[in-house]
């Protein structure tokens, strides 16, 4: 039996006994729980920054980019808060604190991207948003190596990919003056 690897590894060949016990645990461990607390935080604060979206932005693409980013992101908290509730976790308020989290605006910027509007709302959410999915990609990779929960790989495998195509989508608007 071929068993693929995990991002960056080699796929392996495993005996019929081995396979048996290859299966991903779906037990958690503290790295998936802290992931999944923390995502629920950034999470957040993209949502934050999308609603601000119809009412400030001059571009109907970076509109309908934050309508998408709304629509992954906030189902997307609420399966991590049913998940954290299955596993007897905290979940994490809104505003829970998010020092040194990877991508997280600071709350000056989130309040100069507040007050912006046409153009300079549509560079200052483009920055801030590349930078916030980046962060989110770097725990994603962080709970891949350290994680032992198949639903949470899946998940972070997910955000990952999604969040890496709409930073192309986002790089593309910056070139377009």
């Amino acid at each position: 039996m071929i068993a693929p690897g995990r991002p960056g590894e080699q796929a392996q060949t495993l005996s019929p006994a081995e396979a048996a016990t290859a299966v991903p645990s779906p037990t958690a461990n503290a790295a998936d729980v802290k992931y999944v607390q923390d995502m629920i935080v950034h999470h957040q604060q993209a949502l934050d920054m999308v609603l601000l979206a119809p009412s400030r932005a001059e571009s109907t693409q970076l509109k309908g980019l934050a309508d998408r980013i709304k629509a992954v992101q906030g189902p997307e908290i609420q399966y991590m808060t049913t998940w954290l509730r299955e596993q007897e976790q905290k979940v994490p308020d809104h505003h829970a604190a998010h020092d040194g989290m990877p991508g997280m605006a600071t709350p000056q910027q989130m309040e100069a991207l507040k007050a912006a509007t046409g153009k300079e709302f549509d560079r200052q959410f483009l920055q801030l948003m590349i930078n916030h999915h980046l962060g989110a990609i770097k725990m994603s990779g962080q709970v891949l190596t350290s994680g032992s929960h198949v639903k949470i790989e899946e998940l972070a495998t997910e955000v990952s990919v999604e969040q890496t195509a709409e930073i192309r989508r986002m790089q593309e608007m910056q070139a377009t003056p």
